[in-house]
């Protein structure tokens, strides 16, 4: 899952995106609401977590214009500016959750999976394919009930592989769903992580495959299917 965090702070903003990326989240991180609109236009995020004052604007205002343009991905704002007024504003401007500053990690990550799990943009609380399960929010992945323990970025890629099951999905797509924008990318990064992967489900006895298509991109399929043959 990918994360947009728009706050100005650049401690607060690099000790945010290390746990989230520990936890599995790729993230992308702006100063300012210019950065952030145009890194909306450039990909597509799960969560914005939005400071509520940035140097160029009330984020409140930002918001609502998001909201006005048909933009339904969830958005948490956290704030130090706590009165009531504030918190309903909030709301009111399209907010999905309000988090008061200074914050605590663990609860950010408590409520950001909160949303995640009641996000009309997840369409289905598990994701089952074959004899593999797995759960977006909490980042896991199991197969016959035995959860296999995989790097952040080979569950992105299976992720994004499910998501579009028997479809190829061009690598260029895999890409840009792995990576922040600031992170640094090998030539091979994404062939390694297939590799990796591939390695994972075939040792768990994992009833699917990943195929590749050449200069194309990879299909997730069950074995055994015609298509597998």
């Amino acid at each position: 899952m990918r994360i947009l965090l728009v706050d100005h702070h650049a401690d607060f903003g690099r000790a945010v995106k290390a746990t989230l990326v520990n936890c599995g989240f790729a993230v992308d991180v702006t100063p300012t609401l210019d950065e952030a609109s145009a890194a909306l236009d450039c990909a597509n995020y799960h969560l914005v977590l939005l400071e509520s004052v940035l140097p160029d604007g009330d984020s409140l205002d930002w918001l609502k214009q998001l909201r006005r343009e048909g933009r339904s991905m969830p958005a948490m704002m956290m704030s130090s500016l706590n009165d009531l007024s504030r918190r309903i504003a909030t709301f009111n401007a399209g907010a999905d959750d309000f988090l008061p500053k200074p914050v605590s990690i663990d609860e950010l990550i408590a409520r950001m999976r909160a949303i995640l799990r009641r996000s009309t943009q997840m369409t289905a609380p598990v994701v089952t394919f074959g004899n593999l399960h797995f759960d977006p929010i909490a980042r896991q992945v199991s197969v016959g009930g035995r959860i296999l323990r995989i790097a952040r970025r080979e569950v992105c890629i299976l992720e994004h592989l499910l998501n579009r099951a028997g479809r190829t999905v061009p690598r260029a797509s895999l890409e840009d769903s792995l990576y922040a924008f600031d992170d640094e990318v090998s030539t091979n990064a994404l062939e390694v992580g297939i590799y990796r992967l591939r390695a994972h489900l075939n040792q768990a006895g994992a009833t699917l495959r990943i195929k590749t298509a050449r200069g194309v991109g990879y299909t997730l399929e069950l074995v055994g299917t015609a298509s597998a043959a």
